[in-house]
């Protein structure tokens, strides 16, 4: 098979032969249809602290048609399609059988959407309803992140909410955040690049105004943010959130930072705020981001902006590094278009 294979550090991807995977008996193999480039791929190509090998092949949101099984499954079978929960782990301890399997002890995040075949246990498959697409099949992990973090929020009806961030997970957080009844959804972020495209997914507003940002969203939401979703992961938005949301309200941290910030503990500890963080999702918000899906929901298929074939990975992923006007960009291996 042919894969988008990680080299080294700050190094373009590169599309490489590959034995085809068999599978383990636990294990099924799926020939991968779409996958989707995610924000995380990109951090993980720049950064020794996620631990990629020369070799590894990306691309945790993927859905396909499954061509092989392990002796061992039962529950599936070559034919059906699928998509992919990400998370590797024992099946055996309380989290897993909890259906919480991201925070197993021998929980790791696998890929392997880059290639044209992935082998995965089948208790990472979520079968693919009739109507739904493996296009859906690949944008219900974010969604499920989203689904994680606003309901960690414990979002209430008629809330305020400020979204820092337009990338896939902050617009994902915005439809969620209007199907559990917010009032306002503002999305904030330095360029007007997706403005539309927030709308399409159910915010009421949109705010750039970098030399401003606090001052400009509260005007938009009529006062401070009862919810701030930090979407971007950068250095300040810590802070910044701090300034935005109301005495008692609460910082939902969804941005993956992995550098050093700093905040003033006494600016968030004389509002009594809450500070939380998200990370992953479990199978019941899997399923239900997949459900949102199959009942007909078209906002999320808004976030798609481009898909493109295998060839092209390795360019399209290097430009994505740089700000761009993408949003999600699915990768459809070419013999496989549907």
């Amino acid at each position: 098979m042919r894969a988008a294979v990680f080299n080294e550090l700050h190094r373009p991807l590169e599309i490489r032969e590959m034995p085809d995977p068999t599978p383990s008996p636990d294990q099924v193999v799926v020939e991968v249809q779409r996958c989707g480039i995610c924000g995380s791929d990109l951090h993980m190509t720049e950064d020794a602290v996620f631990g990629l090998c020369p070799g590894d092949v990306l691309g945790h949101e993927y859905a396909g048609e499954i061509v092989a099984c392990g002796n061992e499954v039962t529950t599936l079978r070559p034919g059906q399609r699928v998509s992919v929960m990400p998370f590797r782990s024992c099946g055996r301890c309380l989290s897993c059988l909890s259906g919480e399997p991201a925070w197993c002890q021998q929980m790791v995040l696998e890929g392997g959407g880059y290639g044209e075949y992935a082998a995965t246990a089948a208790r990472q498959c979520i079968p693919l309803p009739e109507g739904v697409s493996t296009s859906d099949g690949a944008i219900v992990e974010p969604l499920a992140v989203a689904l994680h973090g606003v309901r960690l929020s414990e979002m209430r009806p008629g809330d305020r909410v400020l979204i820092i961030g337009a990338g896939p997970i902050g617009l994902a957080v915005a439809f969620w955040a209007r199907r559990f009844g917010a009032r306002q959804v503002v999305v904030q972020d330095i360029a007007r690049y997706q403005e539309a495209r927030a709308a399409e997914m159910g915010a009421t507003g949109f705010v750039c105004a970098p030399d401003e940002p606090v001052a400009a969203a509260t005007r938009q939401l009529g006062g401070e943010a009862d919810i701030v979703f930090e979407c971007a992961g950068v250095p300040g938005l810590i802070a910044q959130s701090i300034e935005q949301v109301r005495p008692h309200g609460t910082i939902l941290l969804l941005g993956l930072c992995t550098r050093p910030d700093a905040f003033v503990p006494f600016a968030a500890l004389s509002k009594e705020i809450r500070l939380q963080t998200a990370a992953f999702f479990s199978r019941r918000e899997y399923e239900s981001a997949l459900d949102v899906l199959d009942a007909g929901a078209v906002e999320p298929r808004h976030l798609i902006t481009e898909t493109v074939p295998l060839a092209n990975v390795p360019t399209v992923f290097e430009a994505l590094k740089s700000r761009t006007r993408q949003c999600k960009v699915l990768i459809s291996h070419e013999q496989q278009q549907r």
